[in-house]
């Protein structure tokens, strides 16, 4: 049976925003198709921009697990869907020699000598999981080969063993941060939708519902101050990953509006690059705080 949160767009995104993730409407839709149909969901996008963060809503909404693969250079079938317990198999051997009795191959490829891995573990899971494949970019692009199968039919061949396929498919959501180009043939098995930065009155509505103890006036102006940092020629823009924690951290520094002082003493934490923090302390942050006040005032 489908899930409740899937019955109209609207129960999905009041669902997500149950889990204080504010998805956009075309988000939303995407979501909800993506349960509909049975389809994986690609969202590719800055990074920062709540792309790994839906997967975890969306598990909590489901009430279902949430399985993680995070994908990174040299990634290979072993480490991502299975492998064999060579270990075990040896020790099998051994026994069976010390017993006088031989160990045929049907016996030492049986199933409870595989070790599974994330994708095998999002077909064998119950209830159907939500399986997120963090960051397909960062993986080497052969990868994507073996990926066509699972995301086709929600299954994977063994070769020792036949083919395991889902009895109910989950729920699977790739990343990609655009670093490389992800091969045409995996788009067309998923949906897609690119995750864009939000606009102010969308993040400033995320803040509050993440940091439900943050000042309102703080809050607008943090928001403010970002949406005026990625009007910049920056090398790395925050996303809403670091307004957040910029958030996070004003509020422990109890700061109760931005000032010069307390901008320039916490921009590693919403800046990730020297250069960009060199550049804002040499001006830009003062610039920015300055036309923040005179829209205020205005």
């Amino acid at each position: 049976m489908p899930d409740a949160i899937s019955d109209s767009i609207d129960d999905t995104a009041a669902a997500l925003e149950a889990q204080a993730y504010l998805p956009s409407r075309e988000l939303a839709t995407a979501a909800f198709l993506a349960l509909r149909l049975s389809r994986p969901l690609l969202l590719e996008g800055a990074p920062g921009t709540g792309k790994t963060a839906i997967a975890a809503a969306l598990a909590a909404a489901l009430q279902r697990p949430l399985i993680r693969l995070q994908c990174y250079e040299g990634l290979d079938l072993a480490a991502a869907a299975y492998e064999w317990n060579y270990a075990r198999q040896m020790l099998e051997i051994r026994l069976a020699q010390v017993g006088e009795h031989e160990r045929t191959a049907d016996e030492l490829f049986a199933r409870r000598f595989l070790i599974e891995r994330p994708l095998l573990q999002a077909l064998t899971t119950t209830p159907a999981p939500v399986l997120l494949i963090d960051e397909l970019d960062r993986a080497d692009a052969p990868f994507e080969a073996f990926l066509l199968e699972f995301l086709a039919d929600f299954q994977i061949t063994v070769p020792e063993l036949g083919t395991i396929t889902a009895a109910a498919p989950p729920l699977v959501i790739l990343t990609s941060n655009r670093s490389r180009e992800i091969h045409d043939a995996v788009k067309r098995r998923c949906l897609y939708h690119w995750v864009d930065f939000p606009d102010a009155a969308r993040e400033l509505a995320i803040v509050q519902a993440r940091l439900p103890g943050i000042a309102a006036a703080l809050a607008r102006q943090v928001v403010a101050f970002v949406q005026g940092l990625r009007q910049l020629d920056l090398y790395k823009l925050p996303g809403l990953a670091e307004t957040l924690d910029w958030s996070r951290a004003l509020v422990e520094l109890n700061a109760i509006s931005l000032d010069p002082a307390v901008v320039q003493s916490t921009l590693g934490v919403l800046l990730k690059y020297q250069d960009d923090i060199a550049r804002m302390q040499g001006g830009e942050a003062a610039r920015l705080l300055e036309e923040l006040r005179e829209r205020a005032h205005g």
